[in-house]
């Protein structure tokens, strides 16, 4: 290729490489495997390509598959890509609706968050150092990789799905008057969107600008943005408050590595607590033994004592979106479903002992709404 004769030519007359860094790619095939040619009919034009999916798409596809190989594209490959691209649109959307309104009269510093948001902030530092390797590894399928997972199973399956009731319900639709708990997860998705639009925003060239300008108007356009600065998200801030002792096989760490890896460990075995009683409410859910989520009451079995404390540490009605959790230590880990009998909460929908009759209030609404 003109990469290997410009290389010859230069080092030839010059004595050095006509360019610092080149990247070379594969063949681009149909989506059978074949190569693409005027005389099979076979061929997909970039510009049909853009008029019907996007440009956006079309780069979101380019970044991931693996140009080091030949690679495939079709209608279904695209599909498949257009799919991934909503998913990152909508996590969008969710968080330009969560943010209407935010100003820095509610923000909350990251060490003085609940550990939900500290947890998830975690995440998000982790997953800024793998997406800074990926660029300098020019590993473009493993930064949208991250960047599509992290949006779909750590935020809109997870902290999105846990947060909303917080959300929706501990805000005054009157006075706008707000519980510390949302202002807390307000903030943590206002550093999510600074994050996340400019990670996006090389690979979903229009659609982060007009995530930006949506949300900023009045703003220069996204693209003059840098990489985002995260040194609110270091260690101590994200540890703080923890409280949770050093293991022996620890020493070699420092106490705010101790602290950052205890949370992070804490939080993996929560949410593996989660997946396993997800599917079980969904069972139930499917054969109309339950309305939602909200109706089911929980059993968890823990193994051991440390298990027990790790669970009874956090509010698992809220983590799993039921009624109630009940904790058992029993040698044999698991959980149970049953159906609550209590009334609901007429504005959260929550099943709680203190509502009196379905329609009524709880004593947190009662709070919000009278406050």
């Amino acid at each position: 290729g003109w990469f290997q004769s410009s290389l010859l030519e230069s080092c030839g007359t010059r004595g050095v490489a006509p360019y610092k860094t080149v990247l070379t790619h594969g063949f681009t095939m149909d989506q059978k495997g074949m190569k693409m040619s005027k005389s099979l009919g076979n061929t997909i034009s970039p510009t049909d390509l853009m008029r019907d999916s996007g440009a956006d798409i079309l780069r979101l596809w380019a970044l991931s598959v693996d140009f080091t190989e030949d690679h495939r594209i079709g209608k279904e490959i695209l599909s498949g890509v257009s799919d991934q691209y909503r998913k990152l649109r909508n996590t969008f959307r969710y968080l330009l609706g969560a943010l209407d309104g935010f100003s820095e009269d509610e923000r909350v510093p990251v060490a003085d968050m609940p550990e939900l948001e500290r947890y998830v902030l975690h995440l998000l530092a982790d997953m800024d150092a793998k997406l800074r390797q990926a660029v300098d590894d020019f590993d473009f399928n493993s930064y949208t990789r991250l960047l599509s997972d992290f949006a779909n199973n750590d935020l809109s399956a997870f902290f999105f799905d846990i947060r909303k009731d917080s959300l929706y319900c501990d805000v005054n639709a009157q006075t706008g008057k707000q519980r510390d708990k949302r202002k807390a997860y307000r903030s943590a998705l206002d550093i999510l969107f600074h994050a996340l639009v400019r990670y996006a925003a090389p690979v979903l060239v229009f659609t982060a600008e007009e995530v930006w300008s949506t949300r900023f108007p009045e703003a220069e356009s996204v693209h003059f943005s840098e990489w985002p600065d995260l040194p609110e998200l270091r260690r101590p801030a994200l540890d703080a408050g923890q409280g949770l002792a050093p293991s022996a096989s620890e020493g070699s760490q420092t106490p705010d590595q101790v602290r950052g890896d205890a949370l992070v460990e804490k939080w993996r075995t929560l949410r593996a607590t989660r997946s396993v009683v997800s599917p079980f409410i969904e069972e139930l859910r499917r054969e109309k033994k339950l309305g939602s989520s909200l109706e089911a009451v929980v059993t968890v079995r823990c193994a051991d004592q440390s298990s027990y404390d790790l669970h009874n540490s956090v509010d698992l009605a809220e983590l799993f979106i039921s009624a109630e959790v009940k904790l058992q230590q029993v040698p044999e880990e698991g959980a149970n479903i049953a159906v609550t009998t209590h009334h609901k909460c007429g504005r959260c929908w929550r099943h709680l002992p203190e509502v009196t009759e379905d329609g009524a209030l709880c004593g947190r609404c009662e709070d919000v709404v009278n406050g």
